[in-house]
């Protein structure tokens, strides 16, 4: 399971699955204890760096051993204050949530539905259908496809540019330049021949008689889903160094300050 913070690392489908406010029961994670753990040894790193193994691992087991004891001591005032903490919050959440349902003619069994509804709804939207990525394929095939005649072109006008400027006589230069421009030729129409296959093999797949033309009704359409996947794709990464950015703050103890505010305003 994660915890709430650590639920941006992961998507609003795992998210329903393992996050702690969707199970009965849970409060801090496995997961979670294991990391506070692993926090707290991180320092041994520093210190023992250059130790013998022994030293090492005496170190290690001391500080573990402290570890145990610390938490044994402090573990009644733990309990005592969690257990306070959920008493306060089962009291206020359970008025606000009786406010809610009343205002909205919701029962216990509604909130389930709208859990299960988002999972199937979500399960559904892992891919898009076949259908429409072949479409937003196509139309940037279609956008290569330009791309590789223009090329062509130029490399043509690039061939017959390198003719004229060879001076009058001089058979080698004339054969050097002759070759030259005969590869870049062939090289550009042979990308422009195998885009030109990918093409017709899609429309083929979509049964696509007359080939979309860049700039039409159908390519706008699909260009705007291609580039709204790409915006998600983008905005999810976003998200991601965000929340690992949050982390960092936090072990420095800059998160909250004006530090992390003028981070933020960077970004």
């Amino acid at each position: 399971m994660v915890g709430a913070f650590h639920g941006h690392a992961h998507n609003r489908r795992s998210q329903l699955d393992w996050h702690p406010m969707y199970i009965e029961g849970t409060g801090q994670t496995e997961g979670e204890r294991c990391e506070h753990i692993f926090s707290s040894s991180n320092e041994l790193a520093r210190s023992t760096r250059h130790a013998s193994r022994f030293h090492r691992h005496q170190t290690i087991e001391e500080h573990f051993a402290f570890w145990d004891e610390d938490k044994y001591a402090a573990l009644s005032h733990f309990l005592r204050n969690h257990y306070q903490e959920a008493l306060t919050l089962i009291h206020t959440l359970t008025i606000e949530l009786s406010a809610v349902k009343q205002a909205l003619n919701l029962t216990d069994a509604d909130f389930i539905r709208f859990r299960a509804d988002e999972k199937s709804y979500l399960e559904s939207l892992k891919e898009p259908p076949l259908q429409d990525r072949l479409q937003i394929r196509y139309v940037q095939v279609l956008n290569e496809l330009a791309e590789r005649r223009l090329e062509w072109v130029r490399a043509r006008e690039a061939a017959n540019q390198a003719l004229t400027d060879v001076a009058t006589g001089d058979l080698h230069q004339i054969n050097t330049a002759i070759t030259q421009a005969r590869i870049q030729v062939d090289a550009a129409y042979a990308k422009l021949q195998n885009t030109e296959a990918l093409t017709s093999h899609i429309e083929t797949q979509l049964a696509i008689e007359e080939r979309w033309t860049v700039g039409g009704d159908n390519y706008k359409k699909y260009k705007e889903e291609a580039s709204l996947q790409k915006y998600h794709v983008a905005l999810n990464e976003l998200e991601r160094l965000v929340v690992m950015r949050l982390f960092e703050l936090s072990k420095l103890s800059l998160s909250g300050t004006g530090k992390s505010t003028l981070w933020y305003l960077k970004f």
